[in-house]
């Protein structure tokens, strides 16, 4: 079973999301909170997978709790759920340790698989969030960066799909490795290039011309 963590501060839209996360039988909130400072607090309090956050939150808002739950939880996931189709909330919530930001009017069924793709190594975004981000993520470089010299060939293809947003299962399929010679490359890759999760791969993919 995935611990969820759900975090919205309008007590109705905190439930109707609930039924919607547990139309998927696998996938539990175990925990709640009105705000950033809650979910930090929840976090300090019971084992979490995947926390989901609203961005405009009393007290603490869900990019503040988001910087805070990735650096003292990197193995917790994030996926920030919000009305706000904007691509500077998610640009930042990008840079914030987000693994995924998707909208509230989205269907049970793609906040579900958007869960389960955060869970993976996927990067789920918002269909017409993705479409500004990634033309922004594109114009922060205005050269060609090269990779670091210090990258293996393999650990480059995996970059590059990391950027393509595909998960350690799809990598495997499409490098002919097992999934755990693939995590084991994205730790090394991580340590390399002193990125802390996954998304900041995709980042450096986007960044570089990789993908």
């Amino acid at each position: 079973m995935v611990k969820i963590l759900l975090a919205e501060d309008q007590s109705m839209v905190r439930q109707g999301l609930k039924m919607m996360i547990e139309t998927d039988p696998d996938l539990r909130v175990v925990k709640e909170a009105r705000n950033g400072k809650e979910a930090v607090a929840a976090c300090e309090a019971s084992v979490i997978d995947l926390v989901i956050l609203d961005i405009r939150m009393p007290v603490m808002d869900g990019l503040a709790a988001a910087r805070e739950i990735s650096r003292r939880w990197p193995a917790v996931k994030i996926l920030i759920l919000t009305t706000f189709n904007d691509d500077d909330y998610a640009l930042e919530a990008l840079k914030s340790g987000a693994s995924g930001y998707m909208l509230k009017d989205a269907e049970a069924e793609d906040l579900t698989r958007a869960v389960r793709s955060c869970l993976s190594g996927g990067l789920p975004l918002a269909e017409h969030v993705a479409a500004k981000v990634m033309p922004r993520l594109l114009k922060q470089v205005q050269e060609k960066e090269e990779p670091d010299p210090r990258l293996t060939p393999r650990e480059i293809d995996i970059i590059k799909l990391i950027g393509k947003g595909k998960n350690n299962q799809e990598i495997s399929s499409v490098l002919c490795l097992s999934v755990g010679t693939v995590k084991n490359n994205i730790s090394v890759i991580l340590e390399k290039l002193m990125l802390r999760d996954r998304t900041q791969i995709a980042i450096y993919a986007i960044r570089r011309h990789l993908v």
